[in-house]
């Protein structure tokens, strides 16, 4: 590679390690020049990430936890998160995000879509339902679980515990309340900041073509979800639940 083309890349990949996308017509040797796409891929894949397309944007999205959506923790409670949050709130919030996700497939290894839009209520029964199937759970066994999946799942269900899922209202709050409702809609706030979702009509939400393509191609493969989407399915089904019931 000449160095005219290399400094050309280099600014593309510039543009997506600071903005996280970049238009296509403004990235077009992307598209035509396959040294400087294996060169665009191979930048990216020094800092865990990779590059995909979906119109009319080319994106850099992370492929590791620890650097999701190219924020540290500090960084999204800062932003989105009620002060004297904690870094359980996060955890919750990508919990919630994989629920999202989850409504609009019927099993983790299907990539078509099988619902159009999905409502704030729907969200919150269905966040709701996963994590009361999970607190039936042995609590030895979820200990079992925090390993095998990375989520410290006892904190988690703790947090969603300590939401107040009635009292929407009520003054009486410290810093660290936050109702059920009020937390789905800062992840949600995130979700279309992100441009993982798109508000389509009051209160419906749907999946990006940025969040199909990501999901197409990584979120599904086990290697990039550690089996966590498997194990919200099967929470779904009861499957998890009776596992843990049947140590009783």
């Amino acid at each position: 590679m000449n160095d005219q083309l290399l400094m050309e890349t280099f600014k593309i990949y510039a543009v997506l390690n600071a903005e996280g996308k970049m238009l296509k017509e403004n990235a077009k040797l992307y598209h035509t020049d396959d040294e400087v796409r294996g060169t665009l891929m191979a930048f990216a894949n020094e800092v865990d990430c990779t590059i995909i397309s979906a119109d009319p944007y080319i994106y850099m999205v992370p492929l590791t936890k620890n650097s999701i959506f190219h924020m540290t923790n500090d960084e999204i409670k800062k932003q989105y998160f009620p002060s004297r949050s904690l870094n359980v709130d996060i955890y919750l919030m990508y919990v919630a995000i994989i629920i999202f996700i989850g409504e609009f497939y019927d099993s983790y290894q299907t990539t078509r879509p099988t619902r159009d839009f999905l409502t704030t209520v729907e969200w919150l029964s269905s966040l709701n339902e996963r994590l009361m199937a999970l607190k039936n759970i042995d609590e030895e066994i979820l200990k079992d679980m925090e390993e095998e999946y990375a989520y410290n799942w006892l904190d988690i269900l703790t947090n969603w515990e300590a939401m107040d899922n009635i009292k929407e209202g009520v003054r009486r709050h410290t810093a660290r309340t936050v109702s059920r409702m009020s937390f789905i809609l800062i992840v949600k706030q995130f979700m279309i900041k992100e441009e993982i979702a798109v508000e389509i009509g009051q209160d419906e939400l749907c999946l990006t073509d940025k969040a199909h393509t990501i999901i197409r191609k990584y979120f599904m493969e086990y290697e990039y979800n550690k089996g966590i989407l498997e194990f919200i399915y099967q929470l779904e089904q009861g499957e998890t639940t009776d596992a843990g019931n049947s140590q009783d």
